[in-house]
């Protein structure tokens, strides 16, 4: 299970941490289409894949920054 609900992280610190809500709309976008390749691809994250809640996961925790 995740350590995060629907409601977490919050949009509010997201768009803190990577400014507006634009970039963070394409950031994750684009970070849950490259998860999602992955997956498809043969490399499997887990059994069903929640390409979105990674994505943004990862852009809380610090792991995906935008360029």
């Amino acid at each position: 299970m995740n350590k995060y609900s629907m409601i977490e992280p919050p949009i509010d610190e997201l768009r803190k941490i990577v400014g507006n809500k634009f970039l963070l709309t394409s950031l994750i976008s684009n970070r849950a289409k490259d998860l999602s390749n992955q997956y498809f691809a043969g490399d499997p994250l887990d059994s069903d894949p929640k390409v979105i809640t990674i994505a943004t996961e990862e852009i809380y925790e610090g792991k995906v920054k935008a360029q």
